[in-house]
C-alpha cells in the first residue's frame, strides 16, 4: 500500500479513516447489513490508503501483487493480498492483518521490508484495520504466487531489518492533540496514518529511513527522479497562504486555482484522493495548512553572473515562443487548467527537478470526477536542447519576482538521460 509527486504547484498528501470514527459507504449500493457496512467502509479505507497502487501490477489483476518496486537496495515485488488461501491472505485472521499493519510483521512474526510503510500504518486504528481486512476478504481471490525479491547482498538478509527497525520504527498509535480541533486531529490522522504521506514528503537517508524530526520536510523520491516538496515550508509546497478550498481542490480534483499535480502525485490523486469525501479532504487541508509556517530562506545563485544573464536572455525567448500562449507573457497563467508561474512556490523550490522534468516530459494532471478532461502540457525533450531547457527553467524561476535559483545545462542533461533509461 503505497504512494508518492508533482510539478508546477503541488503538495503531496494521502489519506485514511479516523481515530474519530467516521463512516462513508463510498459505494454504488446502500449496504443492507452490518457486514455490508463494514465491507463498504473497508473498501473506502483501502481506496483512500492507495493500496491498489502498489498491490496491482501493470496489466495485472487487482490486489494480486507482483508490482516491481525499484529501490537503491534492489527490486521488491509487492504481495498478493486477495483472499486466495494458498497464494494470498485467505488463511490470515483479523489479528494477523492488524499485526502486519501495526507491527510491520507477518502473522507468523516474520519481518516485513519497510517498502511497506508500516511506520505510518502503526497509527491506523484496530477498527479501521478490521474494516480493510473485511473488504479484502470479500474480493475475488486470485491465484498468483508472490515473486521473490531481487535484493543485493547483504540487503537480502531479512535479519538486517531488525537494525533498521531499531533506528527508524516506533510502534504506536495516533495520539490526538487536545489543544487542536477535532477536524485538525482527523486531518492529522489521515495524513500521518493510512495516507502515509511521509513516505515521500520526508527526506530518506542512505539506509532507507527517515527521522521524525524531519517529518514532511521534503526530499527526492528514490529511483523516481521526482522531488516531493516540503509540506512545512512555504518556500516549497507549504500551504500556509492557500485557502482550505484551494488545498481541498488540489487533493480531490488534482487541480486548483493555485496549481496542479503531476508525476507520482497525479497517480495518488487518481487512485486514491479523488474518492475521499469532502469532509476528509477538508480535514486534511486544515491540518496541512496548519503545519506550513516558516519563511523562505535567502536565495544565492549557484552560477556565475555572466552565465545567469545568458540563461535568462535565452530563456525569455524560449518561453515567449513555447510557453506564453498557455502560461501568459507575465506568467499569469489561466487557472485552474494552466497554472500560474509568477509567484508559484513549486517553481522556486531549491530543487528544480520537477520543473525540468515537466519541460522535458510534459504531463497531465489526473482525470478525476472533479476534472474529467484535464488539460496537459506537451513534452519538449525533442524540441529543446539541454541549454534551452536550462535557460527556460532558469527564466521561469527568476522572472516576475520569482526568487528561485537558475539551473545548468548539465542538470537538464542528467534528468534527460535518467528518463531515457
Amino acid at each position: 500500500m503505497k504512494a508518492l509527486k508533482i510539478a508546477i504547484d503541488i503538495s503531496k498528501i494521502a489519506f485514511a479513516g479516523a481515530v474519530i470514527v467516521f463512516s462513508s459507504t463510498a459505494g454504488a449500493q446502500q449496504p443492507n447489513s452490518t457486514t455490508d457496512v463494514t465491507v463498504a467502509r473497508g473498501e473506502y479505507l483501502a481506496r483512500a490508503g492507495d493500496c491498489i497502487a502498489c498491490h496491482t501490477a501493470p496489466e495485472g489483476k487487482v490486489f494480486a501483487g507482483g508490482r516491481a518496486m525499484p529501490t537503491p537496495f534492489g527490486t521488491i515485488y509487492t504481495s498478493n493480498i486477495t483472499p486466495d488461501p494458498e497464494t494470498g491472505i485467505g488463511k490470515w485472521t483479523a489479528d494477523g492483518f492488524y499485526k502486519t499493519l501495526h507491527e510491520g510483521r507477518f502473522p507468523d512474526g516474520g519481518l516485513i521490508y519497510p517498502a511497506m510503510p508500516f511506520a505510518s500504518y502503526t497509527k491506523v486504528t484496530r477498527e479501521d484495520s478490521d474494516a480493510i481486512f473485511a473488504y479484502l476478504r470479500s474480493i475475488e481471490p486470485v491465484v498468483r504466487k508472490n515473486t521473490p525479491h531481487e535484493l543485493q547482498f547483504p540487503y537480502n538478509n531479512r535479519s538486517l531489518i531488525l537494525g533498521w527497525r531499531t533506528l527508524f520504527f516506533s510502534e504506536g498509535q495516533f495520539k490526538p492533540d487536545v489543544s487542536k480541533s477535532e477536524e485538525w486531529n482527523r486531518g492529522a490522522y489521515l495524513v500521518e496514518g493510512l495516507g502515509h504521506c511521509g513516505m515521500c514528503h520526508t527526506p530518506i537517508n542512505a539506509l532507507g529511513g527517515n527521522s521524525e524530526s524531519q517529518a514532511f520536510q521534503g526530499g527526492l523520491i528514490p529511483m523516481q527522479d521526482w522531488y516531493a516538496p516540503s509540506l512545512t515550508s512555504n518556500k516549497e509546497a507549504g500551504l500556509g497562504d492557500w485557502s482550505i478550498q484551494e488545498i481541498s481542490d488540489l487533493l480531490q480534483k488534482g487541480i486548483s486555482d493555485r496549481g496542479a499535480v503531476y508525476g507520482p502525485m497525479a497517480d495518488v490523486v487518481y487512485n486514491s484522493l479523488q474518492y475521499l469525501t469532502d469532509e476528509d479532504t477538508r480535514a486534511m487541508a486544515v491540518y496541512l495548512k496548519g503545519i506550513a509556517q516558516d519563511e523562505p530562506d535567502p536565495v544565492v545563485s549557484r552560477l556565475p553572473d555572466a552565465e545567469n544573464s545568458l540563461l535568462v536572455s535565452l530563456g525569455k525567448s524560449v518561453y515567449d515562443k513555447h510557453c506564453s500562449s498557455c502560461h501568459g507573457i507575465n506568467g499569469e497563467g489561466r487557472p485552474p487548467h494552466y497554472p500560474i508561474l509568477a509567484g508559484n512556490q513549486s517553481i522556486q523550490m531549491d530543487s528544480a527537478v520537477n520543473a525540468i522534468r515537466m519541460v522535458l516530459n510534459g504531463g497531465y494532471p489526473p482525470g478525476t470526477f472533479g476534472n474529467p478532461m484535464p488539460h496537459g502540457m506537451p513534452p519538449f525533450s525533442v524540441t529543446l536542447s539541454d541549454d534551452e531547457v536550462a535557460a527556460v527553467v532558469s527564466y521561469i524561476r527568476t522572472a516576475w519576482g520569482n526568487t528561485g535559483k537558475p539551473v545548468s545545462a548539465s542538470e537538464a542533461n542528467k534528468l534527460r538521460s535518467a528518463t531515457l533509461q
